[in-house]
């Protein structure tokens, strides 16, 4: 986790006080328990959809009903305030074609194999290889030989270029080097790393983690959507408080919840 919410609701003063005084508004700032960002954040906005500020309003230390309540009766638009982004490294492409394709609430920045060159190539090596020394080997062979060829692709498409090959002519020194590469990644392995930073908003986390951290999801995205509940429930327990871990035969563990669609 690189980014998380940071409250400050202070800011509401000016609006709060332009209430009558006898409704205590300005109390609202002082809830002696203090919340997680992201819950303070979700639960302010909540509340302002009914200018629910008064010492009738859900208090802090009762913000797990609050919260409870907008879960099992779908309310989930709330939820799309608190936002948090994510470093995703060690990861395999084949991992990030599956996870770009969440697109609401969700924003992405990939390493570019057009722009980034073949000398900091890295792999990821699948668990059920690890276990396994044939396919662990095979493996090693597999990515050695990808790296040589991608090498070796490389190496012949500089000196094309160097020979005047329209298709591989470019204006700049940057052009240059992505018409070599983005023709020489093509023999680049699903099990390539594909660093990705992801960042969702709470509602789009929930949607996902029920999506991939499910016993029936791909084991790798499964394992990192099930650490990415791990922080998320550290950081906002009350907001992933539905979600039950499980372990599954495979030794691997998942989530579940009642609330899918929230």
């Amino acid at each position: 986790m690189i980014c998380k919410p940071e409250v400050d609701l202070s800011g509401m003063k000016s609006f709060l006080a332009g209430f009558p005084k006898d409704y205590d508004f300005l109390k609202y700032l002082k809830d002696p328990k203090a919340l997680y960002s992201a819950e303070a954040l979700t639960k302010a906005a909540g509340q302002t959809c009914y200018v629910s500020f008064g010492p009738g309003r859900t208090w802090n230390k009762d913000a797990q009903r609050y919260f409870d309540n907008i879960i099992t009766s779908g309310h989930g638009s709330v939820l799309e305030h608190a936002n948090f982004s994510f470093l995703l490294w060690g990861v395999s492409r084949s991992f990030t074609h599956e996870l770009v394709r969440h697109r609401a609430g969700c924003a992405y920045s990939q390493v570019s194999q057009r722009y980034v060159s073949g000398r900091v190539l890295r792999f990821v090596e699948r668990e059920e290889y690890q276990s396994d020394k044939t396919l662990h080997k095979l493996f090693e062979e597999r990515i050695d030989r990808a790296y040589q060829e991608y090498s070796q692709m490389a190496e012949y498409l500089y000196q094309q270029q160097g020979k005047g090959e329209k298709i591989l002519s470019g204006e700049v020194k940057t052009d240059l080097r992505k018409k070599v590469q983005q023709v020489a990644r093509s023999l680049l392995p699903n099990e390539t790393e594909a660093p990705i930073v992801v960042t969702a908003n709470v509602r789009a986390w929930r949607h996902m983690i029920n999506m991939r951290a499910s016993n029936h999801s791909e084991i790798e995205i499964r394992k990192v959507f099930f650490n990415i509940y791990k922080l998320l429930r550290k950081v906002s327990p009350m907001l992933f408080s539905d979600f039950k871990a499980l372990r599954l035969p495979d030794g691997t563990s998942a989530v579940i919840t009642e609330y899918p669609k929230v």
